[in-house]
């Protein structure tokens, strides 16, 4: 059964395409320093504690264009940021915000009779520290089943930040991922790329796994036609 929540994304247009050097990341915290007394955007308490608890803004970098997606309460969070024209240093470099473009929905969440293809826009982090040694020691078909495991338990974590109860089980199929070297706070590790199927509906542009406030794990449905109504083609 599924339910639908609000989404809402705003494309920043800057005076030119960012660098490849700029990241999720900075764009993340030069949107947070802006706006530091409200804790969607920055995910840490008045103290600077972190909240643990799932990003309801969530921040990408698409095309040389920076994208803040937000959901629920996120959404309107967004609609309410005032950063036109303003001046943001990214890797050293200057640019000025010369136009905002909000683009609403009110997508589906929840579990499906059918099977449903997506495929990762940005690396999916899926392993703690924990099941990285499990995964480094597990053959082929043991590394898809934990992954497949740990993918639905990431749907799990999502729902539940985006207060969906899900109240049947969720299956993972056709999980076709391959390994890419990745870096988290100055940290190796491994990401993932590729593409699989779940009982569920997912939000597009919705991010799982770890640090998706940053950018990591974004997901589009494979075949879908969001982009003819306007919603940003990645």
């Amino acid at each position: 059964m599924s339910n639908n929540i609000d989404q809402c994304i705003l494309k920043l247009k800057f005076d030119r395409p960012l660098s490849r050097n700029v990241k999720a990341k900075d764009l993340r915290g030069a949107i947070a320093n802006y706006n530091k007394d409200n804790r969607l955007f920055h995910q840490h308490t008045t103290d600077g504690e972190p909240i643990y608890k799932y990003p309801l803004v969530q921040y990408k970098i698409i095309k040389g264009e920076g994208f803040l997606v937000g959901f629920n309460e996120g959404a309107k969070t967004i609609t309410n940021l005032e950063i036109l024209n303003e001046r943001f240093e990214f890797c050293a470099e200057k640019y000025i915000l010369l136009q905002n473009e909000l683009i609403f929905h009110s997508n589906p969440i929840g579990t499906n009779k059918e099977f449903l293809h997506y495929h990762f826009l940005s690396l999916w982090l899926a392993l703690n520290e924990e099941n990285y040694q499990k995964y480094m020691r597990m053959d082929k078909q043991e590394k898809n089943q934990l992954l497949s495991k740990i993918l639905i338990g990431n749907i799990l974590s999502m729902s539940k930040g985006l207060e969906y109860v899900v109240t049947e089980e969720i299956k993972a199929s056709s999980l076709d991922v391959h390994e890419v070297p990745a870096r988290l706070k100055g940290v190796p590790m491994i990401g993932f790329m590729g593409k699989f199927k779940v009982n569920f509906e997912i939000p597009d542009y919705l991010g799982i796994g770890k640090s998706v406030s940053r950018g990591f794990g974004t997901v589009k449905k494979i075949n879908d036609m969001l982009h003819d109504d306007g919603a940003p083609d990645i």
